[in-house]
């Protein structure tokens, strides 16, 4: 990549909203994801990329805390494209000017929050393209939208290939079904949530579990999202097991079951 590319960002400009604490619920599924927690165990130099983190870098640095409990060793860069958001770098976190090119960085891990949410449908593509061809060997890419509080949240997750999985995550007490997670799809799927796409058909299957498994309501929404869990793979949905009891409602499906159909 010449100098001359480095000094033109790839992308354009967004509104730059962000929030303290904002991006919490993507942070714990990273910290315990097992594909994401390999590649940063497994890389010689695990830089990570926030790209696109705003008008204030608060997420960047709690992304930069977070991801301490799987290497502390860790190097954090918040990127954004518009230059005069570019703070200095500080408290170990470092910031430069770029956009999906990642200005020449070779980054294990991008998260790109609330930034393709801001771009027509038919940029998803080249905008991951050009991030993939960017990623350091065994790269994964982190593009979701969550709304203003950060209580509603969902994400892709790819690889140099392609998507590997679609996750939706949202507070228990926030949320009356899990369909109210659609507006808040990434870019690539939030205008295929129609009657007919894969991703319709699992928000509608997600709500019928969900509606079935109200008995269980009085021992709190976790608990009847843990038996719509069940429920979901028990009509043979691949959902993802969790390790571990979480404090968020979370759906991790493969891209397999949600890619949008080809249109003519």
């Amino acid at each position: 990549m010449t100098s001359a590319t480095l000094r033109r960002p790839h992308g354009v400009t967004t509104r730059g909203t962000t929030g303290i604490n904002r991006l919490r619920r993507s942070d714990r599924w990273l910290v315990h994801d097992p594909l994401v927690r390999r590649a940063l165990n497994d890389s010689a130099d695990p830089v990570v990329v926030d790209l696109g983190y705003g008008a204030r870098p608060h997420t960047t640095f709690e992304l930069a805390d977070r991801l301490t409990a799987v290497r502390r060793d860790r190097r954090v860069v918040g990127l954004e494209i518009d230059p005069e958001r570019v703070v200095e770098s500080r408290l170990g976190v470092s910031f430069a000017r770029g956009g999906f090119e990642l200005s020449g960085l070779r980054p294990v891990l991008v998260r790109a929050f609330n930034v393709l949410r801001q771009y027509p449908e038919e940029a998803v593509g080249p905008a991951w393209a050009r991030m993939q061809a960017g990623l350091a060997p065994g790269g994964l890419i982190v593009d979701g939208t969550c709304d203003e509080l950060g209580r509603r949240c969902a994400w892709v997750l790819l690889d140099t290939q392609g998507p590997l999985s679609l996750t939706l995550a949202w507070d228990p007490f926030d949320v009356e079904r899990p369909s109210d997670i659609a507006a808040r799809l990434p870019k690539a799927l939030i205008h295929r949530n129609v009657p007919g796409e894969p991703v319709h058909a699992l928000l509608a299957t997600a709500d019928l579990a969900w509606a079935t498994a109200a008995p269980h309501g009085s021992f709190g929404p976790r608990v009847r999202w843990r038996t719509a869990l069940e429920l979901l793979r028990a009509q043979g949905i691949p959902v993802q097991h969790q390790r571990h009891r979480r404090r968020d409602n979370i759906l991790t499906v493969p891209w397999s079951l949600v890619a949008p159909r080809a249109t003519n």
